[in-house]
This record gives C-alpha cells, sequence and structure tokens, in this order.
C-alpha cells in the first residue's frame, strides 16, 4: 500500500500545477511555456536518469531512443499543446474537469496496449470519480455564464485522450529504462520538436524570461513537471497504468483546496460532496487492492 504514496505525491504536484501555470502564462506563451518547462524539466532529470540506467545495467537501444521520442511526441508536442490551446478558447472549470477524466483513456489503452485489465473495481472507481470531479466542477455555471467554447472543448478532449495514450504507452518499456530515463529523455526529445514548431513560426523561445517570471517557470519545470511526472512514472512503474492515473481524480481536490488557501476562493457545498465522492472511490481501489494481497 505504501506504493500509493506516489499516486499522492503525483497529485499534489500535478494540483499545485494549475496555479503555477496561471501565474507563468502572464508572461509566456502557451508553446512557448510547453517548452522551457519540458526541456529544463528534462535536462535537470537527466543525472538522475543516467545514474538510474547505469543500476538497472541497461544501454539503451536504438529501439528505445525512437520509441522516447515518440513518447515525448504524444504528450508534449499533442497532449499538452492540445491541453493549452484548449484552455484559451473555453471555461478553465470545464477544461480542468475534463483533462482529469483521462483515466478512462488511460485504463481503454492501456487494456489493449499492456493487457492491463479493465475490472469491475476499476469501473466503480471510475464511476464514483466522475461523478465526484463534476460535482466539484459545476459546469452548470459555467454553461450558464456562456463563457463555454466548444472548440476549446473538443481540444481538451483531444488532450485528454491522448494524455490517456501517453500514460499507457509509458508502462510499455519504463520497466527496462526505468521512470528517470523515460521522463528525462521524452522530455527533451517532445521539447526539441516543440522548439522547432516555435521557430518556425517565428516565435522567440526564451522572450519573457526575467526576474519577475523566473520563479514560477522554475517552479513548473522542476516541480510539476520534474517531480510530478517522475512521481507518475513510478506510480505507473509499481502500480500499473490504471492505478497510477487515480492521481488524476485526487488533482482537482488538491486543487480546489489550495485555491480557497491561496486564492481565498469559496469551497461550496459541491466541492465537499464531490470530494467525499472521490476519496471514496480512491478508498475503495485501496481496500480493494488490500484483500486480494
Amino acid at each position: 500500500m505504501l506504493d500509493y504514496i506516489w499516486v499522492v505525491l503525483t497529485a499534489i504536484a500535478f494540483g499545485t500545477g494549475d496555479i503555477a501555470l496561471k501565474t507563468a502564462g502572464q508572461f509566456f506563451t502557451a508553446l512557448q511555456l510547453t517548452f522551457l518547462r519540458f526541456f529544463i524539466g528534462g535536462i535537470i532529470l537527466l543525472p538522475l536518469a543516467i545514474i538510474d540506467l547505469k543500476k538497472r545495467k541497461y544501454r539503451l537501444t536504438g529501439g528505445d531512443l525512437a520509441f522516447l521520442v515518440l513518447l515525448g511526441a504524444v504528450n508534449i508536442c499533442v497532449s499538452m499543446n492540445l491541453f493549452q490551446a484548449g484552455v484559451m478558447r473555453t471555461n478553465a472549470s470545464l477544461a480542468a474537469i475534463i483533462i482529469s477524466t483521462n483515466p478512462v483513456a488511460t485504463m481503454i489503452f492501456a487494456h489493449f496496449l499492456v493487457n492491463d485489465r479493465f475490472t469491475k473495481k476499476k469501473a466503480v472507481v471510475l464511476i464514483l470519480s466522475i461523478i465526484g470531479l463534476v460535482i466539484v466542477a459545476n459546469p452548470m455555471n459555467a454553461l450558464k455564464s456562456g463563457n463555454v467554447g466548444i472548440s476549446g472543448m473538443l481540444l481538451v478532449v483531444l488532450a485528454a485522450l491522448t494524455f490517456g495514450l501517453y500514460t499507457a504507452m509509458g508502462k510499455l518499456r519504463i520497466d527496462k529504462i526505468g521512470g528517470p530515463a523515460t521522463n528525462s529523455i521524452s522530455f527533451i526529445a517532445g521539447s526539441l520538436i516543440n522548439l522547432v514548431i516555435l521557430l518556425a513560426g517565428g516565435t522567440s523561445p526564451f522572450a519573457g524570461i526575467n526576474a519577475q517570471s523566473v520563479g514560477s517557470l522554475l517552479y513548473c519545470s522542476l516541480i510539476v513537471t520534474g517531480f510530478g511526472y517522475l512521481c507518475y512514472l513510478r506510480a505507473i512503474e509499481r502500480l500499473g497504468a490504471s492505478n497510477a492515473s487515480i492521481s488524476f481524480f485526487l488533482k482537482p481536490i488538491i486543487a480546489v483546496t489550495l485555491s480557497a488557501i491561496i486564492l481565498h476562493e469559496t469551497i461550496t457545498v459541491f466541492s465537499i460532496i464531490g470530494t467525499l465522492l472521490v476519496l471514496a472511490g480512491f478508498a475503495y481501489n485501496l481496500h480493494s487492492n488490500r484483500s486480494n494481497i
């Protein structure tokens, strides 16, 4: 059960990311911020990747490198870019709940890619968690406000689907390569592809870096991206893609709590009820796994 600490740490890192990315977004474009945070995160994690590979006594093959480039392209160039573009075109709360339902896609892709069977237990966890997330987000308010962009919602749906694909794909070689190398190399590869896109569009990748922006940029790069994904892939390695993706059900709870503490936003009855449902799903998953030991 101690392995679930990686799920909780992932949720904390990603949960704080909403506030950090919003702050950093004042200084950088979406494509630029995605490049910077993943490139910096990948470089910082590179020494850990080298050390871990030496401990495993494993040397990367050409097939491994090709796989990591593909993994980085799916995650950074497709999923994260789609998500950033979608957030700009639709209501933020709806975007948050849509991306947090990516475990549905993960469990479907994992069923076919890595034989991570979609069980009755997982179905119960999904149902409880998704209902809880919808209640927390209270999307009816967004719909009434008229700020919902259909194109933005579709982009975030695609982001959630492709992130689910990325999570399932990560399990294919993580047992051999390890989390640090999977993170570092795929981050660097995906970021370099993003850099080409930036340069082709005539945008300087380093514009906006100054004394005001460097703090939020480093937090997004080191904590949200580096530490968060390291914990996430460690959770995949220890628990499987489906169980690791539960962190996304916990993420909104942390984000709502921090928003109340830092931004002084009100925690509503909907937030409390939804949180209890998500926690119920998480507790059920823990109890079921303990029973199987």
